[in-house]
């Protein structure tokens, strides 16, 4: 095996263990922007419906069914880093328990409790914030080199 040949092995080998920690990480990032966004979404339709456009309100309802999956995809996302890249466990927490606070504001809004439903919606939206930042300010070689 020639010298060149040997380096491209090694870089080839790098280039797919950096891969491989990372598409995790960049599952989570996506999954948390969607999850953000499509919780900024809610926030707009409701604000459109209570200005008086009824039909935002059919919208606003189709889209916590939208926002629900999202938080189901970003709870996967977050365990895989957590087992994989040995990244801290409060992330999949507190993705867990998004998915539990956005089914609870889904019956909240189904029974017009806007009492509940509104300041669980600022909840969500503190949830879906610090997850986003954490995703984007997470390295993943940061705490197993901290560990070993």
């Amino acid at each position: 095996m020639s010298t060149e040949t040997a380096e491209t092995a090694g870089t080839a080998g790098t280039a797919g263990t950096a891969y491989g920690r990372r598409w995790p990480v960049r599952l989570l990032r996506a999954a948390a922007v969607l999850v953000l966004l499509d919780t900024l979404a809610q926030a707009a339709l409701a604000g459109l419906f209570v200005t008086g456009d009824l039909d935002l309100l059919a919208w606003h309802a189709a889209n916590a069914g939208v926002l629900s999956a999202l938080t189901v995809v970003e709870t996967v996302a977050a365990l895989v880093v957590w087992r994989r890249l040995r990244a801290p466990g409060w992330p999949v927490v507190t993705s867990a328990a998004l998915v539990a606070l956005v089914g609870v504001q889904r019956g909240l809004g189904e029974a017009r409790a806007l009492a509940g439903h509104m300041p669980l919606g600022m909840v969500v939206f503190g949830g879906a914030t610090a997850l986003a930042c954490w995703a984007f300010t997470h390295r993943p070689g940061a705490v197993a080199e901290a560990a070993g």
